[in-house]
């Protein structure tokens, strides 16, 4: 593979080192020096500040398809990441066009200047439509991705870290993307003119398990009338249960759900087995369904990207649907008191799962868009009608 025309007398300042040797020269910005990780590709044509501290992208090397990256600039109010001790986890950023001063009133600073304050290493002027054929054809590569002014890299050395990169199987990154110590959430949602509220009562009082969770979800979660408060991954079901919640929800967050689910899973099933309403999405979903007997898997090329199609068998209705995941649940897998609810439209994965006999339900997508479309903010209430139908029960 080679560099894009317009770049074709430029000389190479960064590389993209494959696992199988493939070396793709471009030109670098953001931070110097190299970084390992799996390249996936994200097909979202707005909101890259969003995708670029989504925790979930840990250990990835996110190309875009959409060309024109960093046009708009940066700003203090489009990031997703709540532990910022951790940042995001990603490891770079491929993509074809140069990054052009912003231009945009919310602009604050220049994309290059942001990824080097985020020690984040990038490549323009990379053939993005020809490395997403790769990965399409040939799954998600483990590469390297490296960035030297002077345009001297050790080329042997780079091909050798890329081949010998475990990859995220087997990888608990959840840990590292949470938040360390509990902490409550009162933001709203961002309006017009009027920028991020604030709100200081909720009705529902609902634990957040904080696997790398995004701040539009927190948001959401206050908008639907809840009192958040945020525990890290490592938090026990006496944890969970001591705030007395009337709801719990497992968040999205990076890496392999069996090995985080090595000490998650055991949280999550004492905490269904109370019947407190609870609700997942992308990688809490992977680990619900784990701790109720299913299983998940490694996918070929993933889904990242803010169109993707998904089937709700509850309603009968397609929404379009943010995603961002390398892993899925196997739903051959699931237990028979466990109903699949949602399907991709694309490929047919699981994309959502409900237990029959308790009020709990996840998806694989991310409802809070953040970037991407506001179909499945439905989800929200869903959950808090959970909660407002337990309130009413018998004692």
């Amino acid at each position: 593979m080679t560099t894009a025309d317009a770049w074709s007398e430029t000389p190479a300042t960064a590389l993209l080192v494959l696992a199988d040797g493939s070396i793709i020269e471009g030109v670098g910005l953001g931070a110097t020096g190299q970084a390992v990780g799996e390249i996936c590709f994200n097909t979202a044509m707005t909101g890259y500040q969003e995708i670029l501290t989504d925790p979930s992208y840990s250990g990835q090397i996110i190309t875009f398809t959409f060309p024109h990256i960093g046009n708009v600039g940066t700003n203090d109010e489009d990031i997703e990441t709540v532990n910022m001790a951790a940042d995001s986890g990603i490891r770079g950023v491929v993509l074809a066009a140069e990054v052009t001063d912003p231009n945009n009133y919310r602009a604050a600073r220049h994309l290059d200047a942001w990824l080097k304050s985020r020690n984040m290493i990038g490549i323009c002027g990379v053939d993005t439509r020809a490395l997403t054929a790769l990965i399409r054809e040939k799954g998600v590569p483990n590469g390297v991705i490296a960035h030297s002014p002077d345009g001297k890299f050790d080329r042997d050395a780079l091909k050798t870290a890329a081949s010998n990169w475990p990859g995220l199987v087997g990888m608990d990154l959840a840990k590292d993307a949470s938040t360390t110590q509990s902490h409550p959430w009162s933001q709203t949602t961002w309006h017009w003119d009027e920028g991020f509220g604030e709100t200081t009562e909720g009705k529902f009082k609902v634990v957040a398990i904080d696997f790398g969770i995004k701040r539009n979800i927190l948001r959401l979660l206050t908008d639907a009338g809840c009192e958040v408060t945020v525990l890290p991954a490592t938090a026990s079901a006496e944890d969970v249960l001591a705030h007395r919640p009337d709801g719990v929800f497992l968040s999205n967050g990076p890496g392999d759900p069996a090995a985080t689910g090595t000490y998650a899973v055991k949280t999550i099933k004492k905490v269904v087995d109370t019947g407190v309403p609870t609700f997942g999405i992308c990688l809490g979903h992977q680990m619900l369904a784990l701790a109720l007997g299913g299983q998940t898997l490694k996918m070929h090329q993933g889904h990242h990207g803010a169109n993707h199609p998904v089937f709700d068998h509850t309603t009968g209705k397609v929404e379009i649907t943010s995603m961002n995941h390398g892993f899925a649940v196997d739903a051959e897998s699931l237990p028979d008191n466990v109903q699949q609810t949602h399907v991709s439209l694309f490929d047919g994965s699981n994309c959502g799962l409900a237990m029959k006999d308790k009020p709990v339900f996840s998806v694989q997508y991310h409802p809070e868009a953040s970037p991407g479309p506001r179909d499945s903010h439905y989800l929200f209430k869903r959950f808090t009608d959970l909660m407002k139908a337990r309130e009413t029960e018998p004692a």
